[in-house]
């Protein structure tokens, strides 16, 4: 199984969101969020800057 982490870019610094995050999802509402056992977020006005499979780490910017 694959978890990622989530963090939000702004202003040249990095906010983590959520870690273990098993689902992301593109919504009209924003961008969903989810792990096993944390109740699901929408992080409205995001868009995904850069996904790194490597270090299980996905990066969102305010849009």
């Amino acid at each position: 199984m694959c978890q990622m982490s989530i963090v939000l870019e702004k202003d040249g610094q990095q906010e983590k969101i959520m870690e273990n995050v098993n689902l992301l999802e593109v919504t009209a509402e924003g961008i969903k969020i989810s792990t096993l056992f944390e109740e699901a977020k929408i992080l409205p006005n995001t868009e995904i800057l850069r996904i790194n499979f490597l270090d299980g780490l996905v990066t969102l910017k305010e849009s």
